[in-house]
């Protein structure tokens, strides 16, 4: 049996998460308690229906605060059972862009119709599910997330059902929009030669051949390549030797269009076939959708 804890702040887009590991089989159950972890597992072993063969279990904030300072131990003893696997999912956004969307929807915070004003209720959430997040196999950062993006991000981590092993992603970013919460690993190449600077280079990004020719005619991009291509070789084996089931790499430049996204680029092709699952995200070019995971999309 396999066992999906998806967990995080609201407003995050827990349920876009529930929703989409329901749409690909998986049996869902949302805003289950925390004390009630344990005895649905056992339940559900004890079932002979394929439906619970694969299962995933929203919970947060409006459990019981005592069954959620339970939760690491809970969590302990379901590691523990012989036929299941459990993974953590947790979900998290910027306070400011929470504030906005439960601004855009006029939802109230769950903790908020106990008549707290919604920042501190944002931060006491936070709070109260750190147990769940320092414990989770996944934290995925949802602030510059569209629904298309978020749906499409968890497919790639947590499915097919056949994964075994590490699942690896090479995310780009530009450091102008922050770094990326949801990371293992960043390295910062704003050293290296800037193709924003040649005029004929500016609108293009680093998948294009002109970008690719112009990086691969620097030493430095390739001494910064192999560099971290051998810090990875090096130490991945050994998070993966302690059972861990994702690690991001997140690779940034100024604008996260040209330098960040070659090396991402590079780097994924190299370490596919190493891993079972090695995939590539490049945060600043992705902007398929104008629709981000908001208040109405979580309980």
């Amino acid at each position: 049996m396999r066992l999906i804890v998806v967990s995080g702040l609201s407003g995050s887009g827990k349920s876009v998460a529930l929703n989409t590991l329901e749409d690909e089989g998986f049996y869902c159950i949302d805003n289950l308690p925390t004390g009630l972890l344990l005895p649905l597992v056992e339940q559900l072993r004890g079932s002979r229906m394929p439906l619970y063969g694969r299962v995933a279990v929203g919970i947060d904030a409006r459990s019981e605060p005592n069954d959620l300072r339970e939760f690491p131990s809970i969590l302990e003893r379901l590691r523990a059972m012989d036929d299941l696997t459990a993974e953590v999912v947790f979900l998290q956004t910027e306070r400011d862009t929470l504030l906005r969307r439960f601004s855009e929807t006029r939802r109230k915070h769950p903790l908020s119709q106990k008549g707290m004003p919604l920042v501190e209720a944002i931060e006491v959430e936070r709070a109260m599910l750190s147990g769940i997040s320092e414990r989770a196999d996944l934290h995925v950062e949802t602030t510059q997330l569209t629904l298309h993006e978020l749906r499409s991000l968890l497919r790639e981590r947590l499915l097919p059902d056949a994964r075994r092993g590490l699942s690896l992603l090479f995310q780009s970013f530009g450091y102008k929009n922050a770094i990326p919460a949801d990371t293992d690993f960043v390295f910062d190449v704003r050293c290296l030669p800037n193709p924003h600077w040649e005029p004929r280079l500016r609108a293009l990004t680093g998948t294009d051949r002109e970008v690719i020719e112009y990086l691969e005619a620097h030493p430095l991009v390739e001494e910064m390549f192999v560099s971290i291509r051998d810090f990875l070789e090096r130490w991945i084996p050994l998070f993966q030797a302690e059972n861990r089931s994702y690690m991001t790499v997140s690779i940034g430049c100024t604008g996260g269009q040209h330098r960040s996204v070659y090396l991402a680029e590079r780097l994924s092709m190299h370490f596919r076939g190493r891993f079972e699952q090695v995939s590539v995200r490049h945060r600043e070019l992705q902007q398929s959708d104008t629709h981000t995971p908001n208040a109405t999309d979580t309980p």
